[in-house]
């Protein structure tokens, strides 16, 4: 893929698409923009590229490069005869965060679901007990969802 071309729509796209998903982790948007953009690329990029890519100044990119650094999202590496830093996304590190956080997620989310169906069925049993019509309201409600 190389260097992607902002210029496609659907590139364009992807990339916005993918970076609100890592904002979710407590990036900042430009950091995400940052992260997926790089993460996309195949090539190690410098803070020129970057900032010439995304349309923010050098000293901007440079800032949230250094921020990424620090969680370990990117690396600087070295390429024979380029005199300038060059970075890339850990891409290995970002798959194996992604996998643990979605497996979390699912967990927790199945737990909520056990306890809103414990929940539920409480108040169906208080239905023969002669509950208030709203605490039935609250239980068609979270049924229905």
């Amino acid at each position: 893929m190389g260097n992607l071309n902002t210029n496609d729509k659907t590139i364009v796209k992807i990339m916005i698409e993918f970076s609100k998903t890592i904002e979710l982790f407590g990036l900042t948007t430009l950091e995400a923009r940052l992260f997926a953009y790089l993460y996309l690329s195949e090539d190690a990029m410098t803070l020129d590229e970057m900032s010439e890519a995304l349309g923010k100044s050098k000293a901007s990119i440079s800032t949230n490069i250094r921020s990424l650094a620090e969680l370990n999202l990117v690396t600087r590496v070295w390429k024979k005869g380029v005199r300038k830093d060059l970075y890339e996304a850990n891409s290995q590190l970002f798959k194996t965060f992604m996998t643990s956080y979605l497996r979390k997620w699912v967990d927790v989310a199945r737990r909520q679901k056990s306890s809103l169906e414990e929940i539920n069925n409480h108040y169906i049993n208080q239905n023969n007990h002669g509950i208030t019509q709203t605490e039935e309201q609250v239980c068609i409600t979270v049924t229905v969802k």
